[in-house]
């Protein structure tokens, strides 16, 4: 897993690539991820668009940080997810938590 992180004005955009499973990318990203709300960086766009796959775990963890983010005033919007990312959080009654963008101006405006 790949993580590369950028501020895009009060907007932290993380872009991952590679697979969101057990072990080493789902650790990192929490790593990352508790790094920035310590900071008090809750505004926070995942781009998942090189993410071809998703486990349990790394669903676990999406949740876990979005409810993480609206405890503090802020949230995590997700950028192109893949079909099966989708279709994996439609099928688990997931996806209706979580604002999806395919236009990364457009998820970044979206906290204004």
């Amino acid at each position: 897993m790949d993580i590369e992180l950028r501020s895009m004005g009060q907007v932290k955009l993380i872009k991952l690539r590679g697979r969101l499973n057990l072990g080493d990318s789902v650790d990192r990203l929490r790593e990352t991820l508790d790094d920035l709300m310590g900071s008090g960086d809750t505004r926070i766009v995942l781009d998942l668009c090189e993410v071809p796959w998703i486990d349990s775990s790394g669903i676990g963890l999406l949740v876990k940080i979005l409810t993480s983010a609206k405890q503090r005033g802020g949230s995590i919007k997700l950028l192109n997810p893949s079909k099966f990312t989708v279709q994996t959080l439609k099928m688990i009654s997931l996806l209706d938590l979580f604002e999806i963008f395919q236009d990364q101006q457009e998820a970044v405006a979206s906290f204004a």
